[in-house]
């Protein structure tokens, strides 16, 4: 007998600094904003980079197999999976697509073939629920209505789509309000980022010119707009559950990938917001990693009291973060199993030493990864045998 890998918390930390952007509109079209310690503060949702982070696991995965789709239009993807493997004709694929989904009881949306809420599934889960009826889809698609039902509650559909999850339902978690059992619990938490220091709402006024204006005929502009933005310091956190993502997954190296997916994903990701006009994608200037085994710990605090305006606004949140987080060790006195820091600042200036203290000697990205790997690893690594 085994004993269970304790439990561990992958904080991840990080400065960015992104220059005039609209990231995250809210319903004005305006950037997203919040009141924190007193001041307007940019902020980011956590929705809108987690589905940042998601995008960048499917640019930087193969085979297509392991990525996921998150849609109200399952019925629709099944149909083309049964239609390619099985030669049926489109009708026909779309009868079984839908018979094959009936026995889970996922609620009808208002468009015909639609479900009521988004269905979050992995691309091999598909495949294998589009098998089930690949060997009989003639024979299948012939039978009455109730004959086909009955067929169709045969199968284990449900046990598809309740194993073998891609990397992106194992750390976000997938939300069932219908059926319980296909609900998975995230592995993933991550806060809406804030600026460290208060913002000012600005807009940009512009024009767009007419190529085909008759010159010295027609004066103006073709177009008129404006649009919002703001630049700001931001504070992003997220927590990644790795006793949780190895319950989701199925190995112990596919969830310490995982993690190292997922910090790598979400330090390189950034929201692609009226992308185009800004040209806004930055590198953050400091990703740490804290490793524990207690509770997640967001060092937003760092941050109630804003950073004032002046020079080397991200010098000074790096200060005030790794101040924050020795604070917090003093003070509670859990000290992390493993902490790990990347930054751009000077390794031998006042902002290099204060984040030294806190976390360690800086290291590049790239290993960064591998010291995490190595040490979720050894938390892994089979236990002592327990005693009879």
């Amino acid at each position: 007998m085994e004993l269970p890998a304790p439990r561990a918390y992958v904080d991840v930390h990080i400065l960015q600094t992104i220059p005039p952007a609209n990231l995250n509109r809210d319903d004005q079209g305006n950037p997203k904003e919040a009141f924190f310690g007193g001041v307007r503060r940019s902020r980011v949702s956590s929705q809108a980079w987690k589905r940042a982070t998601r995008l960048h696991f499917t640019d930087h995965r193969e085979p297509d197999q392991d990525q996921a789709t998150r849609t109200r239009r399952v019925a629709a993807a099944l149909a083309g999976r049964i239609g390619d493997t099985t030669g049926l004709d489109d009708e026909g694929a779309a009868r079984l697509a839908t018979a094959l989904l009936a026995p889970l009881k996922i609620r009808a949306g208002k468009k015909e073939g639609d479900t009521a809420y988004l269905f979050f599934y992995g691309h091999r889960q598909l495949d294998a629920v589009a098998a089930l009826v690949r060997d009989r889809a003639a024979e299948l698609v012939g039978l009455g209505d109730k004959a086909l039902a009955a067929e169709m509650e045969k199968l284990p559909i449900q046990e598809v789509f309740t194993s073998g999850h891609p990397l992106d339902v194992a750390l976000f978690g997938r939300m069932v309000a219908d059926i319980p059992a296909l609900r998975v619990d995230a592995a993933v938490q991550v806060a809406h980022a804030l600026s460290t220091h208060a913002v000012e709402l600005e807009f940009d006024y512009f024009t767009a010119v007419d190529d085909e204006a008759r010159k010295g005929q027609e004066t103006g502009a073709g177009m008129i707009g404006t649009i919002g933005f703001n630049s700001a310091t931001l504070y992003r956190y997220a927590s990644v559950g790795l006793h949780q993502l190895r319950h989701n997954l199925d190995t112990d190296e596919d969830a310490i990938k995982g993690v190292q997916s997922f910090v790598t994903s979400f330090a390189r990701s950034v929201p692609s917001g009226y992308g185009n006009s800004f040209a806004h994608r930055t590198l953050p200037s400091l990703v740490a990693v804290v490793v524990r085994s207690d509770q997640p710990v967001n060092l937003v605090s760092a941050f109630e009291e804003p950073i004032a305006p002046g020079s080397g606004i991200a010098a000074e949140s790096a200060r005030q973060l790794a101040k924050e987080h020795t604070k917090a060790l003093k003070q509670w006195g859990d000290a992390p199993d493993h902490t790990a820091v990347c930054h751009a600042f000077d390794e031998s200036s006042d902002t290099g030493s204060v984040v030294r203290e806190a976390f360690g000697d800086a290291v590049t990205f790239p290993r960064l990864l591998t010291g995490l790997g190595e040490h979720l690893t050894s938390l892994v690594a089979p236990s002592v045998p327990a005693a009879r």
